[in-house]
Parts: C-alpha cells; structure tokens; sequence
C-alpha cells in the first residue's frame, strides 16, 4: 500500500528549507576567493588559530584536512571550527563523510580514489556542499556531471605539501578546465605569492596555498594579502 503524506505543510516548509539552503550554498561559491586547507603538521600556532586569523581576515571557506587524529579526536576539532566558521564561512570536512555528518559540516571534499560524489550526495543531501579534487578536464568534466558543486585542480605548481600530488600540470591547464565546466574551479598545490596572480588570470575562482599561510607567523596578515591580489585580479575589491 502507497504510504500518504499526512502531514503536507511540512513537506511544503522543508521543500522552501532545502531551496533556501542552495540559494545560500551557490551565493556562497561564487564570492569565494582565498580558500583555506588546515594542516596540523606545519602550522605554527594550531588548527583552530589559523582558522579563527584566516577567517577574520576574509577567508570565506575552509577544509578541515587532519590526517594523524582519530575520529572522537577529529569531531571535537570539528566543532569547534564549526564555531568560528558559523555565518562567516563556508566549513567543510576533507574525505571525513563521518564527521562532517556528526557536527552537521557545510559539506566535504573529496578525492578521486574516495567515496564517489553521487553516493556521498545520497548520504549527506541536496543542500551540503561536495567538492572533488581532479587533475585534467576530463575528471572535472565528470565532475559536473557527477554533482560536484566544485572541483579542486591541481597540482598547479610541483609541491612538498601533499607527497602524492605529482608534477605541477601548470597554470594554462586552469584555463581548458575553466572553459570546459561551469561549476567554481579552485587552484591548489605549490601557490604562493609570486604565482598565484597568474592562477587567478587563467581563471581560477580560488585558490588554496597551505604553507605560504600556515607556516608564516601572521595568519590573518598573509590570508588578507592573499585575499587583496585575488580581489585586484578580479576588480571585486579589497579585503579591508
């Protein structure tokens, strides 16, 4: 027997719920510019520091990447960036589907050998925000395809943050991903100062460049110089 909606205002409150949420969700990938990735390894000051210093500085997203924790260890972290990240940024967990689950995270990203983006969009929902590291166009092209609201390219530049990344694929390949898909494109992998004006005018929406803030003694200084050269590129405005 067919099971009836007995209770349809509520259906109807959830439907306008969930569209509200992706309004905020899209609204909120297109004014990103400096992207923060947490590392416990080289940061200076901890996790929770370089989050609070980016994100008073303008950083507008943040990934959670903990690689040496366990998962009670990972949830209270979590939450705790949740705090400083709540109405001012986008939180999102890396790979942890578990976690982000457990202190309602914004969304997660994840890689190509994770979990598949259409089954971590069955679990977490509509209205969360998945993102997926790729490496050429044709991954990003399936990315789209796949529900991915973002894709991480890289690695940019040759990088010692992330063993696995390979040799840098350049910054010209940011332009072909650029123009084969219409979800944000966000640069990573061996970005600092120096390179990154040329990630942002190959297209770029943003960028991640993990030791050149992390390591550096003033979080928040770097993350709105960061923030500044994006904006000027993109004639959007500084950041104070």
């Amino acid at each position: 027997m067919e099971k009836k909606n007995c209770n349809p205002k509520e259906t109807s409150s959830q439907k306008a719920s969930d569209k509200n949420h992706l309004t905020w969700k899209n609204s909120l990938l297109k004014d990103i510019d400096f992207y923060l990735v947490t590392d416990s390894g080289l940061s200076k000051k901890g996790t929770l520091s370089d989050v609070k210093e980016s994100v008073e500085a303008g950083c507008k997203i943040v990934q959670y990447r903990e690689k040496c924790k366990s998962t009670g260890e990972m949830i209270d972290k979590a939450a705790e960036i949740k705090k400083i990240c709540s109405g001012r940024a986008i939180f999102l967990i890396n790979d942890r589907i578990d976690v982000s689950l457990a202190v309602d995270a914004d969304g997660v990203h994840i890689g190509q050998d994770d979990m598949p983006v259409e089954t971590a969009r069955k679990i977490l929902g509509a209205n969360k925000i998945i993102g997926l590291t790729v490496h050429n166009v044709d991954e990003a092209i399936k990315a789209e395809k796949s529900g991915a609201d973002y894709v991480g390219l890289g690695s940019i530049f040759d990088t010692s943050t992330k063993k696995d990344a390979g040799k840098g694929i350049g910054p010209a390949s940011i332009r072909e991903v650029r123009n084969a898909i219409k979800i944000p494109v966000v640069a990573i992998g061996g970005i600092n100062k120096e390179n990154c004006r040329s990630v942002i005018e190959n297209g770029a929406d943003s960028l991640v460049a993990i030791s050149a803030v992390v390591c550096s003694d003033d979080v928040k200084k770097e993350t709105r110089e960061f923030i500044d050269i994006i904006r000027e590129i993109k004639g959007t405005g500084s950041s104070k």
